[in-house]
């Protein structure tokens, strides 16, 4: 079951975010915080899969505190959730290491399989906010040396990565295990000279690895 923090300065809206995931038998919300700074201190002390968190909060914002939680533990999931249609924000949640972002007025089925996408290793953009992000994403300046010496393998796993495919799903298609399809992209990652799976999505559209 996956151990989900809520974090949201309103209370109701937690409280109705938390009827929303526990929906699923495999996800429940075993924290709530009204803050970042207040997020960055349950996270100390107890066993988080996944943070759901608003980015415009009081004291520390969600985009402060996805910084501060990716540096000391980069396996927690985080998807940000916002009422606010700004792909500034959302580009700075993403660049810092989010694993999705969904507006509030999205579906309650589309909140519980943003949740399954993050912790199954793909990555969840709101249609609305995935039309302004992605072009600036493309846009963006990242290593892309041509240079670099991938095994047939490894293409094969970049291409699936910029084909939006969670580890899971490489895994069936290539018949590997999730955790070799990891391995794999750690190991890309470095030859590429690149951060995350973020960068490594948009390095397989640029040098037209995907179909």
């Amino acid at each position: 079951m996956w151990r989900v923090i809520i974090v949201e300065d309103q209370a109701i809206v937690r409280q109705g975010l938390k009827v929303i995931l526990e929906q699923d038998p495999n996800i429940t919300v075993t924290h709530q915080a009204e803050n970042g700074e207040e997020a960055i201190r349950i996270v100390e002390k107890h066993m988080i899969d996944l943070v759901m968190m608003d980015i415009r909060m009081p004291v520390m914002n969600g985009i402060e505190t996805t910084k501060i939680i990716k540096t000391k533990w980069p396996h927690i999931k985080i998807l940000m959730l916002t009422t606010f249609n700004d792909d500034e924000y959302a580009l700075q949640a993403l660049k810092e290491g989010a694993n999705g972002f969904m507006l509030k007025t999205a579906e309650s089925v589309k909140l519980i399989e943003a949740v399954y996408s993050c912790m199954q290793g793909g990555m969840t953009i709101h249609d609305e906010v995935a039309a302004k992000v992605m072009p600036r994403l493309l846009n963006a300046k990242i290593n892309t040396s041509l240079d670099i010496d991938l095994s047939t393998r490894e293409l094969a796993v970049t291409k699936l990565v910029g084909e939006g495919r969670t580890n899971k799903e490489i895994a069936e298609e290539l018949y590997l295990s999730v955790g070799t399809v990891k391995n794999h992209i750690t190991h890309i990652l470095q030859k590429a000279g690149l951060r995350d799976r973020t960068q490594l999505a948009i390095y397989a559209v640029k040098h037209d690895i995907t179909d």
